[in-house]
């Protein structure tokens, strides 16, 4: 018996070694990326499956409700400390994200970059981080900028980190977002980070996007991509 569990512990050490490996390997162009974070980036195909299996791939729609109060007139702080109004993005559809960087969900920043690339005419991506979800997003934010730009080529624009959970302190614009006396219909809060809200080109909110459904899926572009 006690051979056996030797063996079993030998097995184990080299498989632990092997994807230690593997993890600096497939993340060798991340030099500012955590262990952890390489790591989350390795099996983020298994997070994004575990996620939709778990409940995290919630797909809810406006059904064409209209807003019963305009979001455009909200402050929106950004990154740098510099404060406008989602007015500036209007005529676009808005996806708002709120995101982490030590999230299982994080390599989403890539595709939300290639997203917004893809639609530079017509859609405009706001990334909200936020620190309400296990403390995932502890930097500041000149740290996250720095983060989102050198491991993900993130341009689209980042607010100033706040809270988007429902609280005394939430973010006017997640408040908007999941009171339906204002949106018209949702209710929902993020359920995680990196959920995401896309408002059609008039703002009115068409759909909310769990955190498992990815940005470059099928869901999000036919979405994005609808008139």
């Amino acid at each position: 018996m006690l051979g056996r569990f030797k063996n079993v512990m030998i097995v184990a050490g080299m498989l632990l070694l092997v994807f230690t490996g593997y993890v600096f390997i497939f993340n060798r162009n991340m030099p500012d990326m955590s262990f952890r974070q390489k790591v989350l980036r390795t099996i983020y195909p298994l997070i994004t499956w575990g996620g939709r299996v778990g409940g995290k791939g919630t797909i809810r729609s406006g059904n064409g409700k209209a807003a019963l109060v305009p979001i455009y007139d909200l402050p929106l702080t950004m990154n740098d400390g510099s404060v406008k109004n989602l007015s500036a993005f209007k005529g676009k559809k808005i996806l708002l994200v709120n995101t982490a960087s030590d999230c299982g969900f994080t390599a989403q920043y890539a595709q939300l970059q290639r997203l917004q690339e893809a639609h530079i005419n017509d859609l405009a991506v706001i990334g909200f981080p936020a620190n309400d979800f296990k403390e995932q997003e502890k930097g500041t934010d000149a740290e996250i900028a720095g983060f989102c730009k050198k491991n993900y080529g993130v341009s689209f624009p980042l607010a100033q980190k706040s809270v988007v959970i429902k609280s005394a302190t939430q973010n006017p614009i997640f408040q908007w977002l999941s009171d339906p006396a204002k949106n018209g219909w949702n209710s929902q809060d993020p359920e995680w980070n990196f959920s995401k809200y896309l408002l059609d080109e008039n703002g009115n909110l068409i759909r909310y996007f769990g955190p498992a459904v990815e940005p470059g899926s099928k869901e999000m572009e036919e979405a994005v991509g609808s008139h």
